[in-house]
């Protein structure tokens, strides 16, 4: 069996306890391990008797545990890009949320960080998507322009809106922008991994054997993925939005007007920090789902959901 599934299916995590294993796989470190350090750490998770506990007290266990997590997909057991891998989400979101959210002073300015946000996203999102089912790289490559364009186009929105309806009221025109990234985040979920409600994702029984596809399976990965999206970037963009709102009445911020972007920049990054492990360990990365077997034995089967990175990432 796939390490990293294995990983996961034995270690029956609390949420404290994925919360503080998604900071590690986070950590930015994790992008400049080289492929010797990350076959070796896998050649000793497929060797080692004390890899067979996720809990092993072992450092070099725990290491190359890490390393795996945090680099090799838990289904095609293949690398994950360094661009897209689970730790390079925080470098490059952070900035774009913050970017996204300025105010538009042209059509240029209000396009590219929509652009770059969802382009992102879209990519990432389907190369740490489920990956147990059948799927040609056209397809993928037409489902992601689909999902990346669609989600741009909604992004816009309310920034149109306010362009062509200048807004009075302080608090709609802010709450708008939050609402749609929120909501936008989700559908993009939706959008880039359609297709495992439609094919379904693999599952397995409590031995780990693969047994077949489920589509419920996959609605339900998708399903709990779009609402830890959801709340991640729509947290991310609300909290700096009221840090800005009462900085603004500083004595501070009166005498260094240009402060703003630096302290609203570095709110943004400080929330995706902590929101980031926090939405990814919303749900297991291994979930259970009730089906009943052609031979009509109902029993439980493991669904694999890849982040939540958060796909083993898998979602996530």
């Amino acid at each position: 069996m796939e390490p990293n599934v294995r990983f996961w299916i034995a270690e029956h995590q609390s949420f404290v306890r994925r919360f503080l294993q998604w900071t590690e796989i986070l950590d930015p470190t994790n992008l400049v391990i080289s492929i010797e350090k990350i076959e070796k750490s896998r050649q000793l998770l497929f060797t080692s008797d004390d890899a067979s506990r996720p809990d092993s007290r072992d450092h070099r266990v725990q290491e190359a545990w890490k390393r795996s997590l945090s680099t090799v997909h838990p289904d095609s057991s293949k690398l994950i890009p360094v661009l897209f891998r689970p730790a390079a989400f925080l470098p490059f979101m952070a900035p774009m949320v913050f970017w996204s959210m300025m105010p538009a002073r042209g059509l240029k300015s209000l396009i590219l960080p929509q652009v770059s946000l969802y382009a992102y996203t879209s990519a990432f999102n389907i190369i740490n998507g489920n990956a147990s089912y059948s799927r040609h790289p056209v397809e993928g490559l037409f489902l992601g322009t689909g999902a990346f364009a669609s989600s741009a186009f909604f992004g816009l929105i309310p920034y149109l809106a306010q362009m062509k309806y200048p807004l009075d009221n302080l608090l709609i025109k802010r709450a708008l922008p939050i609402i749609f990234i929120a909501q936008v985040s989700g559908i993009n979920v939706f959008a880039s991994r359609s297709f495992e409600p439609v094919r379904g994702i693999e599952v397995m029984d409590k031995e780990g054997n693969v047994i077949g596809l489920s589509r419920r399976a996959g609605r339900k990965a998708v399903r709990e993925t779009a609402l830890s999206r959801a709340v991640l970037f729509g947290t991310s963009a609300l909290i700096p939005e009221v840090f800005t709102y009462f900085f603004k009445r500083t004595q501070f911020f009166l005498k260094h007007p240009p402060s703003l972007w630096s302290m609203k920049l570095s709110c943004t990054i400080l929330t995706m920090g902590l929101m980031a492990p926090l939405s990814f360990s919303m749900f297991p990365q291994v979930g259970r789902i009730h089906c009943i077997r052609r031979k009509n034995l109902a029993g439980k089967m493991l669904s694999k959901q890849i982040l939540n990175l958060n796909c083993i990432f898998k979602e996530h």
